[in-house]
């Protein structure tokens, strides 16, 4: 059987010209913003990169052609990311959390989705964990190139 084709998928969330800083500075409560700044220079250090707005509410960081395993369907996204979100604070990390499984477990208080780590505060989890899980997914980022 042939082998499909992909085709690049054109998604909602790109990145903008917007201010991070600006969109940073009106996240409330206060600790979620504080928070928000923690986790920027976390991934502006490990990226080398600076942050860009993705959408309305995402911070990312890099930009890289993702293909799903699932759906063999291709789109431009970020390698590192996050979002400071009402009920939660949204982590965005390249090529999913299966390669994080022995590290979640060490990470502290947290849920996950299919490609999002979702943390109610900092304080919940230790920050020399959550670095090396940024740390790991950029190499395996540009590992895939």
């Amino acid at each position: 059987m042939p082998e499909k084709r992909s085709k690049l998928a054109q998604i909602k969330t790109k990145p903008t010209a917007a201010s991070v800083g600006d969109f940073l500075n009106a996240v409330q409560p206060e600790q979620k913003r504080k928070d928000s700044f923690v986790i920027l220079e976390m991934m502006k250090k490990a990226s080398g990169e600076e942050p860009k707005m993705w959408g309305g509410s995402i911070i990312g960081f890099g930009n890289r052609r993702y293909k799903s395993p699932t759906t063999g369907r291709e789109v431009d996204w970020l390698e590192i990311g996050f979002s400071p979100r009402k009920a939660n604070l949204s982590i965005y990390l390249l090529g999913g959390l299966k390669q994080h499984a022995a590290t979640l477990e060490k990470l502290g208080k947290h849920k996950t989705g299919v490609g999002c780590l979702y943390v109610n505060k900092l304080d919940d989890i230790d920050l020399d964990v959550l670095r090396d899980m940024i740390g790991v997914s950029l190499k395996s980022a540009s590992a895939s190139e």
